[in-house]
């Protein structure tokens, strides 16, 4: 199953930096062994804007909703996902 998700990141100002850079790290490791597994298929960050929309191809809603709650960041972001199917008009064969 194919999702966009969006993910507005909003990191509380008083945070200490050191903290916020110690999340961002593991979220960093987090996403990229997502993306090694084939789960997150793509991320693209939004310009000029503290967001993403990602890809991700999951087994079902459960299993996205388990990846999203792993995300260290999910305590500070506001996200929006959109299911996906294939386009019938789509020449490409790998985006089922």
């Amino acid at each position: 199953m194919l999702f966009q998700v969006r993910m507005d990141v909003n990191i509380p100002l008083d945070m200490p930096s050191e903290k916020a850079n110690e999340i961002k790290a593991v979220e960093k490791a987090y996403s990229q062994d997502l993306q090694r597994q084939g789960k997150w298929r793509h991320i693209w960050r939004i310009t000029g804007q503290y967001s993403n929309t990602s890809i991700f191809d999951v087994e079902s809603n459960e299993e996205l909703h388990t990846i999203l709650q792993g995300l260290p960041l999910y305590p500070y972001m506001n996200m929006e996902i959109m299911p996906l199917n294939r386009h019938p008009s789509s020449i490409r064969e790998d985006d089922t």
